[in-house]
């Protein structure tokens, strides 16, 4: 491969990542005023479907990287809706965690599967090792992601 070829690939890739980073937040954006959520709250939503139990308002906050207050509001909204309880936790009375309703949490897993259930079928012509790259791909641009976000709250970062 020449350089100038690599250079042009790279330069589709930025265009193509904009664009996909775009689309999945119009997605996002939609799947959110179906239910009746707002975007982050929706995603807060599925990330606690993915926890595989009850977490405090604290790891709300590193998971979605807001304040604990925002994520205080951000729960505030979902129990509101009927999304989420607010439970003592057993071992430590003191600690209060949040948990999905079942039936809500079942749900919102069926909206999501049925708006997304075609997407697994993108990747059918692709064999095990282009999956494991592909997996890996995400996992380092989740990563990534995520760190560009915590440098844009810490102000390390100016948009301009």
């Amino acid at each position: 491969m020449t350089a100038s070829t690599r250079e042009a690939l790279l330069a589709e890739l930025a265009v193509v990542s904009r664009r996909y980073m775009a689309s999945y937040a119009l997605f996002n954006q939609a799947l959110a005023d179906r239910l009746g959520l707002h975007p982050t709250d929706l995603q807060c939503l599925n990330l606690l479907t993915l926890e595989g139990g009850p977490v405090t308002t604290g790891r709300i906050a590193e998971l979605t990287g807001l304040t604990t207050g925002s994520a205080t509001r951000l729960v505030d909204r979902l129990e509101r809706a009927g999304h989420v309880v607010r439970e003592r936790d057993p071992d430590d009375r003191r600690l209060v965690l949040v948990a999905t309703v079942p039936e809500r949490a079942a749900e919102f897993t069926r909206v999501w599967d049925r708006v997304g259930g075609g997407w697994v079928a993108l990747f059918d012509d692709l064999d095990d090792s282009q999956l494991a790259l592909f997996i890996d791909h995400m996992r380092r641009t989740m990563e990534y992601g995520a760190e560009q976000a915590a440098r844009l709250r810490s102000g390390a970062v100016r948009p301009y």
